[in-house]
């Protein structure tokens, strides 16, 4: 038997409650007619292991990313890596974020979304293996490349699909799923952030410490095999009605907003690590501070919603967490060494608000959870597909100076702007009046 657990369309609503976090989980499947079936569990047990893995699989969304960062300088003089293959290396992931997500949904409506997910999680295997193979004469790179894509393409439609399995299958639990959801993909970039070094360390190889982030990702594969192989999916169309938000100056503000925020929140994980031993921290104390960065994220992010949905408006908060984000990363790049936890902790607290509050804006812009899905799809498309330039852009000053320094003017511009469109998308509208 299946146990009653779809929410309907008014779970979103007209509406949402905006002060909760988990209001934030938009489901990718809403225009699905008729409605895409809740997960097939047999009992409430089989709802907890459902829980559980989609949890799991929320704790193997970001390793990618830290890990790489976390021995980046190992692995740059161990296997030769050009220039340009750093910065393609820190870059091709997040913009693969944008250029998947529109076809989750798409994939979800022919296989359904539960076997797209194992697909998903197959791929993002594959890939974390593939990343430190040795092709001989052709050596590390090609395997680099395709493997951090493969990861990268992966991680795309599991970020769309995710939360829209968290609201369906658990509007009674919404608040308890969605919390426990949104804190394993943050604790799964500090993971990555503070134990691949110490792996490195143990083993004495960098490709060691890369192919450990494999094995949970494995186990949550053969874990959600069995319940997504059972799965029926029938046939789904998608409904044409609703607002355009392309065509919405409301919707690209807040986008905007969205692209600037990536920018710098994928700069941490991918540089971060890199810039504090370049200042002379050792690897493993460098794990350790980007992993306590991450953690205050986590707070940021559960108390930045809430705050920001008090007010009449969001220009404030808006405001002040992007300056603090741009700040606190330019303070980490020129800040007295001496007070690194210091300005990597305003830079992690920073950072999660303003993730968070990008994120609720989705919400607190739309009238109804089939706009909320598209803006949501609108700014994952555009949002990470350029947010990925802030990677590259650091790593090309990088390339061309030779320091940080110039990505510390550049993290204090992006900050600004963030502030100003943040301001913009901040003001009380709604996208189609």
């Amino acid at each position: 038997m299946t146990l009653p657990q779809n929410a309907p369309d008014s779970a979103l609503g007209s509406s949402p409650a905006v002060g909760d976090r988990n209001s934030t989980l938009v489901d990718a499947e809403i225009d699905d007619v008729p409605a895409a079936a809740p997960t097939r569990v047999g009992s409430r047990r089989g709802l907890v292991y459902l829980g559980l893995c989609l949890v799991l699989i929320g704790l193997n969304l970001r390793t990618v990313f830290s890990s790489f960062s976390a021995v980046l300088p190992e692995v740059t003089a161990d296997a030769g890596l050009p220039g340009w293959a750093v910065v393609v290396l820190t870059t091709v992931p997040v913009t693969l974020l944008g250029v998947f997500a529109p076809l989750a949904p798409v994939l979800a409506r022919r296989f359904g979304a539960e076997r797209v997910l194992l697909g998903a999680m197959a791929v993002l295997t594959g890939g974390l293996l593939l990343r430190p193979l040795d092709a001989a004469a052709a050596g590390h790179l090609p395997a680099l490349l395709a493997g951090t894509a493969a990861c990268g393409a992966a991680i795309s439609l599991c970020n769309v699909l995710l939360p829209g399995l968290v609201k369906r299958d658990f509007p009674h639990r919404l608040g308890l799923m969605g919390g426990l959801y949104t804190t394993a993909i943050c604790a799964s970039a500090a993971l990555g952030a503070g134990f691949t070094y110490p792996v490195f360390a143990a083993t004495g190889e960098w490709t060691a410490a890369l192919w450990f982030w494999a094995l949970p990702a494995g186990v949550v594969l053969v874990l959600f095999l069995p319940l997504a192989v059972r799965q029926r999916h029938g046939r789904h169309q998608q409904a044409s009605d609703g607002v355009n938000v392309w065509r919405s100056a409301i919707a690209w503000q807040v986008t905007v907003f969205m692209v600037l925020q990536a920018m710098m929140s994928f700069s941490v994980f991918a540089w971060l690590a890199p810039i504090l031993r370049e200042r002379g921290v050792d690897g493993g104390t460098a794990g350790l501070i980007v992993s306590a960065s991450i953690v205050l994220q986590m707070l940021g992010s559960l108390f930045a919603p809430a705050l920001a949905a008090r007010f009449r408006d969001q220009r404030a908060i808006s405001t002040v967490v992007a300056l603090m984000t741009g700040g606190g990363f330019a303070l980490s790049i020129f800040g007295p060494l001496e007070l690194i936890w210091v300005w990597t902790g305003l830079l992690g607290l920073g950072q999660g608000s303003l993730t968070a509050v990008a994120l609720t804006m989705i919400m607190l812009r739309t009238r109804d959870g089939h706009t909320a899905a598209h803006l949501s799809g609108m700014m994952q498309g555009v949002g990470y597909g350029l947010g990925s330039t802030g990677t590259l852009l650091v790593g090309q000053l990088h390339q061309s100076t030779g320091s940080f320094a110039a990505a510390g003017i550049l993290f204090l511009v992006v900050g600004a702007l963030a502030a100003v469109f943040g301001y913009r998308a901040g003001r009380n509208r709604f996208i189609g009046g």
